[in-house]
């Protein structure tokens, strides 16, 4: 829910979706008592070093930030041909607004510095640009009650990020389709 208000998400987009590991319905374990598990994994952009969105987007309107690898999508750019809703092999990672966005409430939440959202073109998790800007964390990372998400940079061996990934077993969502997803998946 943070992501949905700090970035002023229309009523119907969730950039950030929690998916049960488990049984066939959301929040079920698989097996029989006493013998079940069940895990949480979040499902969001990845952004990727080698994202497919990228390479079909007719006018570069998805792109890759060099300053830090995070991949964008300018909305004054799309076209909304949905290339990139095609080309992308995380399902329901990008929403397109097919008509003019509508909200919960009839005032803007969030920061001011999210661009606002247009009809006709497709949108996807920023890891909170505005607020790398600021020197922030995304509000995704800094909201978690867990603690269980990190952020940072990967190209600097001494970062938090980059520790973890030593030290711990990770995951990562369809590395077999070659596009280099940046989240890991702590186990």
């Amino acid at each position: 829910m943070t992501c949905k208000v700090e970035n002023n998400l229309p009523a119907k987009n969730w950039w950030n979706r929690v998916l049960t590991v488990g049984g066939k319905q959301m929040d079920t374990p698989k097996g029989i008592f006493p013998n079940v598990q069940m895990s949480y994994i979040t499902q969001a952009c990845q952004h990727c070093g080698n994202p497919a969105c990228v390479k079909v987007c007719p006018t570069q309107a998805t792109f890759i930030r060099e300053e830090d690898g995070v991949v964008i999508q300018d909305y004054g750019k799309c076209i909304g041909c949905r290339f990139c809703i095609d080309a992308c092999p995380y399902t329901g990672v990008r929403q397109f607004n097919s008509e003019k966005p509508r909200y919960l409430i009839d005032f803007p939440v969030g920061d001011a510095n999210v661009p606002a959202h247009q009809e006709q073109t497709v949108e996807k998790c920023t890891f909170c640009v505005h607020r790398l800007a600021k020197g922030l964390q995304p509000a995704c990372i800094e909201s978690c009650p867990a603690h269980a998400r990190h952020f940072g940079d990967f190209n600097d061996p001494d970062s938090k990020v980059s520790q973890l990934v030593r030290k711990r077993s990770y995951l990562q969502l369809l590395p077999e389709k070659g596009t280099g997803p940046s989240v890991f998946f702590l186990t």
